[in-house]
């Protein structure tokens, strides 16, 4: 919900604005004051998205008023509503959202919240492709007792031993009941390779490939003593991937 203030000395004023924001989807009008002091009280306790601000409160100036909600909390959107066009560019200065002059039309209020709702949508969306890009790399690993958040980055490799998954970073060692296929798919964007069915090896990790029987090849990495198995076939490809 996008919560607004409007601050202005003429009731007609304040209705005609409340009734314009209320209709406008996630708005809400959380107060309205007609001075400069109980509208710095209110502004403080409800902490309002946008402000409806006249310029003149019963000749107390509205651009001081601004100002210090701003001061208050940078983000506030600040629409001036007043019927003294000379003074667009003091209220500019301010880094005002818009400057309506009265007698205004209805329309044009609403392209003004339309414009911010719109802002505020991209920058929700902004914020969780930030998120998603901060957690993307990380798995949650859930062991028998606990669970546990892993770089993706740092896994060296993941073997099937004994009913269990084991996952072998170059810190520690990570026990769980999560399958390999499972574990496979999660990785499936990063330079992971199911090189066998018993094992899933990061690709970055590998310091050497040697013949281990006819069609096996074992594994060895620079970061571990542990080691895995590799088909003859997914030996091809990774001469494939590396020439």
């Amino acid at each position: 919900m996008i919560k607004v203030m409007i601050v202005d000395d003429e009731p007609q004023i304040c209705e005609l604005l409340c009734k314009i924001v209320e209709k406008q989807p996630d708005y809400q009008v959380i107060a309205r004051c007609s001075s400069f002091s109980q509208a710095v009280v209110e502004f403080t306790r409800e902490r309002p998205d946008v402000a409806f601000v006249d310029i003149d409160l019963n000749g107390e100036n509205g651009l001081e008023c601004a100002k210090v909600f701003t001061e208050l909390n940078p983000k506030v959107k600040i629409i001036f509503a007043t019927a003294h066009s000379e003074f667009m560019a003091n209220a500019f200065e301010i880094y005002a959202f818009d400057y309506l002059v009265k007698p205004f039309r209805m329309e044009r209020v609403a392209r003004t919240l339309q414009r911010i709702r719109g802002d505020r949508e991209e920058t929700v969306s902004q914020d969780r492709v930030a998120q998603s890009e901060q957690h993307k790399g990380k798995l949650l690993i859930k062991g028998k007792e606990r669970a546990y958040l892993i770089d993706a980055a740092e896994i060296i490799l993941v073997e099937r031993v004994d009913g269990a998954t084991n996952i072998v970073t170059c810190m520690e060692n990570y026990r769980t009941s999560i399958s390999l296929s499972e574990l496979e798919e999660k990785l499936k964007d990063m330079d992971f390779m199911r090189c066998h069915k018993s094992y899933l090896v990061n690709l970055t990790k590998i310091s050497r490939i040697e013949p281990y029987g006819r069609w096996t090849y074992l594994v060895k990495f620079r970061e571990t003593k542990a080691t895995a198995l590799m088909t003859a076939q997914n030996f091809e490809e990774v001469k494939r991937l590396f020439s």
